[in-house]
């Protein structure tokens, strides 16, 4: 991940800045302010702004007038009970803002979350970098044979060389043809007085979907854990995987105790239906259980017996 001299210029002005406040402040997450954590080849999180913390979400639930007016303990215990109930207005309280640098095809996926604030990078007044996600070769994976939106093994040798290069090739032609087009540099500096160039709304249509984008993404609480709930989860697709995984760093440092609630009752917990915890009384009590006769799905056995660690 590389800043230009003048992204460098912009977050030091930034950090220097100091400003009097008196709502809550958080200072674990004071300290990740304006600092971009590197993701995959390129790209970058960074916490521009927040608002609230766990005392927030606890003073929203009992609508009290002040802060700390309970225990901590009691605090943590209210904060695990709105987490394990789904009570989920108390987290809607507090916001937080990012600064996200990322694949395009990373961005299609992640818009699906439709209940966030976004301004993203416009190729239509500006050029776009001449910058690509390339997969590291551990990540380069065949299509799963029994999932269709996963990965299988890892391609080795001379196949892992040649789609890398296939994807290299691709990315700079793509670029230098976009380059051609708008005859513009990526300053935007002319490079045949002679002709126009195309309109740069237009000429943004031949980008490879692996070429880097950027926006503002800003959510509140409850929203940003329903995201990480899906894309922090080992199931996700790696790429945005990676970059749940540095916003979840981000939670841990701004509400702890609703990071740890959150792990416990949503990352590292699994959801039972009707049948499944029948199925799951039946074996405490000793019966034996199969398939055929338990009321699920092949499919569902197979997803219960995974998450109780037995064979299907």
């Amino acid at each position: 991940m590389a800043l230009t001299a003048a992204q460098l210029q912009e977050l030091a002005e930034a950090k220097a800045a100091r400003a009097e406040t008196r709502r809550p402040t958080v200072p674990a997450l004071e300290a990740m302010l304006f600092e971009p954590v590197p993701v995959l080849d390129h790209g970058f999180v960074r916490v521009v702004d927040y608002m609230g913390d766990d005392a927030a979400v606890v003073q929203a639930a009992r609508v009290s007038y002040g802060r700390g007016t309970k225990a901590v303990m009691e605090d943590r215990g209210l904060i695990r009970y709105l987490m394990r109930h789904r009570h989920s207005t108390p987290f809607e309280m507090c916001e937080i803002k990012y600064h996200v640098k990322l694949p395009i095809f990373v961005a299609r996926q992640w818009i699906r979350h439709r209940t966030a604030n976004v301004n993203e990078y416009s190729a239509r007044y500006s050029i776009m970098d001449r910058e690509f996600y390339l997969p590291a070769p551990e990540h380069l994976a065949a299509q799963s044979a029994s999932n269709r939106q996963g990965r299988g093994e890892v391609l080795q040798g001379a196949e892992a060389a040649h789609v890398l290069q296939l994807l290299r090739e691709d990315s700079l032609r793509n670029y230098d043809h976009y380059q051609e087009m708008l005859n513009a540099d990526e300053e935007g500096k002319v490079l045949d007085p002679s002709r126009q160039g195309l309109a740069r709304e237009l000429a943004r249509m031949n980008l490879t979907l692996n070429a880097y984008t950027q926006w503002y993404w800003k959510t509140d609480l409850h929203n940003l854990l329903h995201f990480l709930s899906l894309r922090a989860d080992a199931h996700a697709q790696y790429e945005i995987r990676a970059y749940a995984e540095v916003m979840m760093a981000s939670l841990e440092a701004w509400v702890p105790a609703v990071a740890e609630a959150f792990r416990d009752y949503r990352l590292g917990a699994v959801t039972l239906s009707a049948q499944m915890l029948d199925v799951v009384k039946r074996l405490l009590a000793g019966e034996a259980v199969a398939q055929p006769a338990s009321g699920l799905s092949k499919r569902e056995w197979r997803e219960l017996m995974d998450q109780l660690g037995r064979p299907a």
